[in-house]
């Protein structure tokens, strides 16, 4: 199924009552010659960029019974439970062992049940999948479903209009929900990278093999970005509209967390500041005119976590 710029428009059109209008700000960093624009989407409701797509599946939805269910390494469960909590339906969330506890907690505040078992993402979703087919609930996939797609698309279509002047997008990747619906939406007009942790490589590695394969996610920021296997929906997205994709380290993703906090006084998780560490390690490097944004996409940390990761 094709991911149109008429359905992201359609879809923003439909959550605008329900999520955030982020801000983007304008900052220098050293060795890049031109101001980098950072679009501040960890600023959104429950802390990521996630609750557009779960508010693109759930407005004009009336899920009976059982509800919504959704499983998630955090993010995307935190975003399903809020949406289900302000259009006032019931939610079910899955979230397996590896998901942090500031995230489970998050998830529990809005009002969600939580089921946490399986030591993966895809050991939950099987668990989620045999839910959904038992009781009917609906179902908010974390990135593989056209609602969620053209939801995470309205981010670009927004920051289209704050910053119509890019030459470049830097994204971070996980199932690939956020960077296929930015891609959809620019087919190529502009520039659009990925940024991947290097133990987290699940995009490159299926671009690299020419289809998408199965790999071992670990490190940093496993419980965001850390997809065995990239979604089926944004591949072809992501072999036409996506230029590349970079590899950064943990060391430089806690380093771009110290820098976002210093420029900023904000707070970033780690997957939501890994598309930044590419441009402060040098992973991308800009030609000298060009015009780069960074996504920084998601907050769900905890100051003590924060603070153990940074130092």
């Amino acid at each position: 199924m094709t991911i149109t710029r008429e359905a992201i428009s359609r879809a923003a059109q439909r959550i605008a009552p329900h999520v955030r209008r982020t801000p983007v700000i304008d900052v220098t960093l050293d060795g890049i010659a031109r101001p980098v624009t950072l679009k501040l989407e960890l600023l959104q409701h429950s802390g990521s960029f996630k609750a557009r797509g779960a508010f693109n599946t759930l407005v004009g939805r009336d899920p009976q019974g059982p509800g919504v269910a959704a499983a998630s390494g955090g993010n995307h469960g935190a975003a399903a439970a809020y949406a289900a909590r302000a259009l006032g339906h019931r939610a079910r969330i899955f979230v397996p062992e590896i998901s942090s506890p500031a995230k489970v907690k998050k998830i529990a505040s809005y009002g969600a049940e939580i089921v946490q078992q399986g030591k993966t993402y895809y050991e939950a979703l099987a668990l989620c999948e045999a839910y959904i087919a038992e009781t009917g609930a609906l179902s908010i996939h974390a990135y593989d479903a056209p609602a969620t797609l053209e939801g995470q698309g309205t981010l670009a279509r927004e920051l289209e209009d704050q910053s119509p002047d890019l030459d470049t997008v830097l994204v971070a990747v996980g199932g690939g929900g956020l960077i296929g619906g930015i891609a959809a939406w620019y087919q190529g007009r502009v520039k659009v990278v990925g940024v991947e942790p290097e133990s987290c490589n699940t995009l490159h590695a299926a671009l690299s093999a020419g289809d998408r394969v199965t790999i071992a996610p670990s490190g940093l920021a496993v419980d965001s970005l850390g997809a065995s296997r990239v979604g089926e929906l944004m591949f072809p997205i992501a072999r036409a509209h996506i230029d590349q994709v970079v590899l950064v380290g943990d060391d430089d993703i806690r380093r771009s967390q110290r820098h976002i906090w210093q420029v900023l006084q904000l707070i970033s998780e780690p997957g939501g500041a890994t598309a930044l560490a590419a441009l402060l390690t040098g992973a991308y490097r800009p030609e000298k005119d060009e015009r780069v944004c960074v996504i920084l996409c998601g907050a769900n940390t905890t100051l003590e976590a924060f603070r153990d990761t940074v130092g």
